[in-house]
């Protein structure tokens, strides 16, 4: 009889309160876990959205600083005189038909 006394007793003394706590354990780290991939997605989407900013600032930047209005103004009439000259050379260069 002392066989399944024993058993019963180690079940309820030692098995149930090692399960009960292991669970408990599992259940806190989930917890835990999910507070900090919470806290890591919110950090790398405020960096992210400021790099967004620094990125758009700096297309602005560029556009304003780099490349002026009077120069691309210039750049377009030389293209457009160098064209027109191909294209009178094309048009004298035609032998009629």
């Amino acid at each position: 009889m002392s066989g399944p006394v024993d058993l019963i007793w180690w079940i309820t003394a030692v098995e149930i309160p090692a399960v009960a706590g292991l669970f408990w354990l599992n259940w806190r780290m989930r917890g835990e876990l999910s507070a900090r991939l919470e806290s890591q997605r919110e950090g790398h989407d405020a960096e992210m959205i400021a790099l967004r900013d620094g990125l758009a600032d700096f297309k602005l930047d560029v556009a304003r600083n780099y490349v002026s209005i009077p120069y691309l103004k210039d750049i377009e009439k030389r293209l457009t005189a160098h064209l027109l000259r191909i294209e009178a050379k094309l048009d004298h260069n035609v032998p009629a038909a």
